[in-house]
């Protein structure tokens, strides 16, 4: 891949990153929860899922996807429930008043984290159809493809782990003094809450 391509993959790549969704949203959750530096870990489960949608794109499996109504559905409607359910447990989370249940509260298995930014990004067709649209404007047939694919792949996670560290969790990290209180927590818990289920509702609505 030439500099002129590869330039033009990473600024649009930093323009997805920078455009809010439901990994950002998990993202600021995690960072609110558990700090800014263990909040790596539900990024880097997110980055997983988004090497899985780019292997997918890559063996053609997001052309099955992106043409068949049924599958499509399945994928979408599992994306938006899970979604809805992570919101409504946010949003029913009850304030940690003292210093050892916050942190009990902070000492989330990093696995656990992994698991859910994986499921949250995975169980997302639209980002599926959106890389079939997006990857082949920077993969030339002619050139070896799984080089093009490897750079893509490598490409996009780096600057979305940038992004959703530097970016999203360290802006979550400016206002993490206002869960101190029992009210900070509501707050939060109810927005990020409301964030989630919105979230979840406009992947089961939107087309």
């Amino acid at each position: 891949m030439d500099l002129s391509l590869w330039l033009a993959l990473a600024t649009a790549a930093l323009l997805i990153s920078l455009t809010p969704g439901a990994g950002a949203v998990n993202t600021m959750s995690n960072a609110l929860n558990v700090g800014f530096r263990r909040s790596i870990w539900g990024i880097m489960g997110q980055q997983a899922a988004l090497v899985v949608h780019v292997i997918i794109v890559a063996l053609g499996l997001g052309v099955l996807v992106s043409h068949s109504p049924i599958l499509f559905n399945v994928i979408r409607y599992a994306g938006a429930a899970y979604l809805v359910f992570l919101g409504i447990r946010q949003f029913m989370s009850r304030p940690v008043e003292d210093a050892t249940a916050q942190a009990t509260l902070a000492g989330e298995p990093g696995w656990s984290m992994f698991r859910r930014g994986m499921w949250v990004n995975l169980l997302n067709p639209k980002a599926i159809v959106f890389f079939l649209a997006f990857l082949p404007q920077f993969i030339r047939p002619d050139q070896p493809l799984v080089a093009q694919y490897s750079v893509v792949a490598v490409t996009v996670v780096v600057i979305d782990i940038t992004v959703m560290w530097f970016f999203f969790a360290l802006a979550a990290k400016s206002v993490r003094n206002f869960t101190r209180s029992a009210k900070g927590q509501r707050i939060l818990n109810r927005c990020f809450g409301v964030l989630f289920v919105l979230l979840g509702g406009g992947l089961a609505i939107l087309h």
